[in-house]
């Protein structure tokens, strides 16, 4: 190698860092002018499973049992108040998921390993969540006042069925905070089944019945599985937290018993329904080998994703309920 040559290599040799560094300046640039629409995109993202939409199905049927009960009793129905009444009790729930995601974090009951990490891993921060909660809850009152508006349900009747599912939204972790004394199993089985099936049965009739409260108890006891399997998949870090659930209190061998009773129970009822009055409320028993399945799985300990599929368990029961209600013969149910 000639002295041209040596002295040609060094010269490149020194200039290939140069080089390189334009190379990643400029995919530095590019990779920044990318960066606000996968963040906002992220956000929205976040601000959705934030909400826990899996858990929907706990608002959404009890709607649409409610306004099948009144449409069997009235023979009409009215779709803005269904929708209407869909969006009010969607947008309470979705506030009440983040209350709970707000205050769980807070008390130190969320980590790493929870279901929701929302907060803990940093997607939201605490005040995000706060003013995502105060915009539903005001979305709902928004919405609220639109079906008194169109409804001729009393405004009392309508405010103490409102208010009285968004004060239980709130406090079931917020303010005396139900689910950390034992008593989120008594607040949710009253809220997402008699109360949710009696403002759509309301707002749609124009007054209120009892009926409604005896047709959600096999839904209550559905939802009501949905959030017993939570707690028992959750009990040794509730435990950790200092914070008592209803499963805490019995203990495993209990809590599957519960479990076990609030899966099959409504299919009890169902039968009962099917053989005394119309064949059509045999059809929510098509979902039966779920239950089973789902049963399996909590008795064997593996709580992998357990309250998701029962909540796909508890919209699924639901539909093929209200399709039973919808299909029945005039006069045939009780009550109707």
């Amino acid at each position: 190698m000639g002295p041209a040559d040596l002295v040609q290599k060094i010269s490149i040799s020194a200039e290939s860092p140069r080089g390189s560094e334009r190379n990643d300046a400029g995919a530095a640039l590019a990779g920044a002018e990318r960066v606000p629409p996968g963040t906002w995109r992220q956000k929205c993202a976040a601000y959705v499973l934030a909400l826990r939409p899996w858990s929907f199905s706990a608002s959404l049927t009890p709607v649409a049992l409610g306004s099948a009960l009144a449409y069997r009793a009235e023979g009409a129905l009215n779709p803005g108040l269904l929708v209407g009444s869909a969006v009010t009790v969607l947008a309470v729930h979705g506030a009440g998921n983040l209350v709970n995601t707000y205050y769980d974090f807070s008390k130190g009951i969320d980590h790493k390993k929870s279901d929701d990490r929302t907060l803990v891993d940093q997607i939201l921060e605490p005040q995000d969540v706060v003013r995502f909660g105060v915009f539903l809850y005001t979305v709902g009152c928004i919405c609220a006042a639109g079906l008194y508006a169109v409804s001729t349900l009393k405004l009392e009747h309508l405010a103490l069925i409102y208010f009285g599912g968004l004060s239980s939204s709130f406090l079931y972790t917020g303010g005396i905070g139900f689910k950390y004394v034992a008593l989120g199993d008594v607040v949710i089985l009253i809220t997402f089944g008699p109360l949710a099936v009696m403002f759509a049965h309301a707002v749609q009739v124009g007054y209120l019945s009892v009926s409604p409260l005896l047709y959600a108890i096999p839904l209550a006891l559905s939802t009501e599985a949905i959030l017993h399997s939570n707690n028992t998949r959750d009990m040794e870090s509730d435990q950790q937290a200092g914070i008592v659930t209803l499963a805490i209190l019995i203990g495993p061998a209990f809590s599957y018993i519960l479990y076990t009773v609030l899966l099959f129970l409504p299919y009890l009822i169902f039968c009962v329904l099917a053989t005394r009055y119309t064949i059509s409320m045999a059809l929510p028993l098509l979902t039966i080998p779920m239950a089973f399945s789902l049963e399996r799985q909590f008795r064997s300990q593996s709580f992998n994703k357990i309250p998701q599929r029962t909540a796909k368990l508890n919209l699924l029961l639901g539909l093929f309920y209200v399709f039973g209600i919808t299909l029945a013969p005039a006069g045939a149910l009780p009550k109707l």
